[in-house]
């Protein structure tokens, strides 16, 4: 693999967590691996990597893109990726506000429903 993947690689298991990562592998198949490996590379070993912003601000970012394009399936992920980037439950609240206002109160509205599943289900009281 590339040096790009390797730091990819190193920054996907930061952020999300080894066992979430692991998971991903043992899934990945001769079809989707290219796919995988696009990932890891670009998102993971170019952008994420990148240090013109913080995890934490990655963090915040990409969850409130993922909730303003009505990207849902990804979105408890990458708030249980919160544990790993410092972004707080009040960071993710505001990030849902600003949703509502420049993308629709609907889409804020169900992000909001699937943080508090998902902070329940870390154990994380709000």
């Amino acid at each position: 693999m590339s040096e790009r993947y390797d730091a990819g690689m190193k920054v996907r298991r930061q952020v999300l967590g080894d066992a979430h990562v692991d998971r991903a592998t043992a899934a990945k198949t001769e079809f989707d691996a290219p796919f995988q490996d696009m990932i890891t590379e670009g998102a993971w070993g170019t952008v994420w990597d990148s240090d013109g912003l913080t995890h934490r601000e990655r963090s915040i970012l990409t969850i409130a893109l993922l909730a303003g394009d009505g990207n849902f399936e990804e979105l408890a992920m990458h708030i249980r990726a919160t544990a790993n980037t410092g972004a707080t439950p009040e960071d993710i609240r505001e990030a849902f506000m600003h949703v509502a206002i420049y993308c629709g109160v609907p889409k804020a509205n169900h992000a909001f429903k699937i943080a508090k599943e998902t902070y329940k289900e870390m154990g994380i009281s709000l």
